[in-house]
């Protein structure tokens, strides 16, 4: 009988997008195939302690897991880069600087039986956002040598990092609408220099956003200089470093906003393209989680050399990004002028986007021929394939 991959689900994280993850991860858990696989849901909590098991689905349902959690596991995996190896009831300390330290184990005659350490086949990372979309988690399980879901180091922080991402775009010839990157610390040290600099090279409207974030949190739409200083300091809140964008269409445009889910490593491929309606003035937090008045189109309402080009230019952005695995690809498309062909900018790319069952990236999946269970199984393939390829490269010359 074939051995069941074990397959650890991580949620939640530290980021403005903890709820999101929550959501994503309850949509994954439900749907796993549990004949196929072994499951084993592992939080983060708010404040960055890592909880397993029963702590884990309290987080999902709402109840926080107790402040001095007991901890249990393999007194052998000391390294906190082993934790994701050695699996269930163990919890990681949530201070970055002491994250190599060994933990504090109970002596092995204290584990209970009923909750032993697990070795995982595959970790299922659904952190959306900064400390889990960014490379950084990504980086632990590569330490721990651990199969994953996912674009590695690279691809996470390419992805995550806005300004970091438009420079890889811009190097393959991608199209995108003008802007700038400002530091936050050349924001509050001279915002009326700034503020000239982003005059001088960008039109009204503008959107201010953080460069390391997603699920729209912190950006704002800025019409004119009044509500510039405004959204460049929410953005500022969030990131050391602001992305500043020029408005595709001009003034009282509203342009199409069309997604593309990618899926696959070397060779990947793209989904049908969708578009969202959103029922504000943007597709912001708000109108993607709050409301339910942004109505998603798919596929979308293109023609058949529009919806080619955008699914290449998604493929060329996946691997300019040096992404894997899985990610959404988001495009603006001018409003049509009469008989001039609207322009398509490449707008930015989401290497772990929403994954509940009523997400974008699933659902463009299913309007392709591939069911949220099957996706989900296909991802877990893939992790699999990356890191066995992973395993042809020498680390040393011996």
């Amino acid at each position: 009988m074939k051995k069941k991959l074990r397959i650890g689900i991580l949620f939640g994280g530290r980021s403005g997008e903890h709820e999101v993850s929550l959501l994503s991860a309850a949509s994954i858990l439900k749907a796993i195939d549990k004949k196929k696989y072994d499951v084993v849901p592992i939080g983060i909590t708010r404040e960055g302690r890592w909880v397993t098991a029963d702590d884990a689905h309290a987080l999902l349902t709402g109840s926080q897991p107790p402040e001095n959690p007991r901890l249990a596991g393999d007194p052998e995996a000391t390294p906190t880069a082993a934790v994701i190896k050695r699996g269930e009831a163990i919890i990681v300390p949530p201070v970055p600087a002491e994250s190599l330290q060994p933990l504090e184990l109970h002596a092995a005659a204290e584990l209970s039986p009923a909750r032993p350490a697990l070795a995982l086949d595959v970790v299922f990372p659904v952190l959306h956002g900064t400390f889990g979309e960014d490379g950084t988690i990504q980086g632990l399980f590569e330490l721990a040598d651990i199969a994953y879901v996912g674009s590695g180091v690279l691809g996470s922080a390419a992805g995550m990092d806005k300004a970091a991402m438009k420079k890889l775009f811009a190097a393959e010839g991608l199209p995108q609408t003008p802007y700038l990157a400002v530091l936050r610390s050349v924001w509050r040290g001279n915002p009326k220099a700034a503020t000239k600099k982003i005059e001088t090279a960008l039109r009204y409207p503008l959107f201010v956003k953080p460069a390391n974030l997603g699920s729209s949190v912190g950006i704002s739409k800025v019409h004119d200089r009044s509500e510039l200083a405004a959204a460049m300091d929410l953005a500022a809140s969030f990131d050391r470093k602001l992305v500043i964008e020029q408005g595709v269409g001009g003034p009282g445009a509203k342009p199409r906003e069309l997604e593309v889910a990618v899926l696959g490593n070397d060779s990947p491929e793209a989904s049908v393209v969708g578009e969202i309606v959103p029922g504000s003035e943007f597709y912001d937090y708000e109108a993607k989680y709050l409301s339910d008045a942004s109505v998603p189109i798919i596929p979308a309402k293109l023609t058949a050399a529009e919806s080619k080009q955008i699914r290449q230019m998604a493929i060329e952005a996946f691997k300019a990004c040096d992404c894997s695995g899985l990610a959404r690809v988001d495009f603006l498309m001018e409003p049509a002028k009469g008989k001039t062909k609207p322009r398509i900018y490449l707008n930015e790319i989401n290497t772990l986007p929403g994954f509940t069952s009523i997400s974008m990236y699933p659902k463009l999946w299913q309007a392709t021929g591939l069911p949220y269970k099957q996706l989900i199984d296909r991802l877990i393939q893939l992790a699999v394939e990356r890191h066995r390829e992973k395993h042809q490269t020498r680390f040393t010359r011996v």
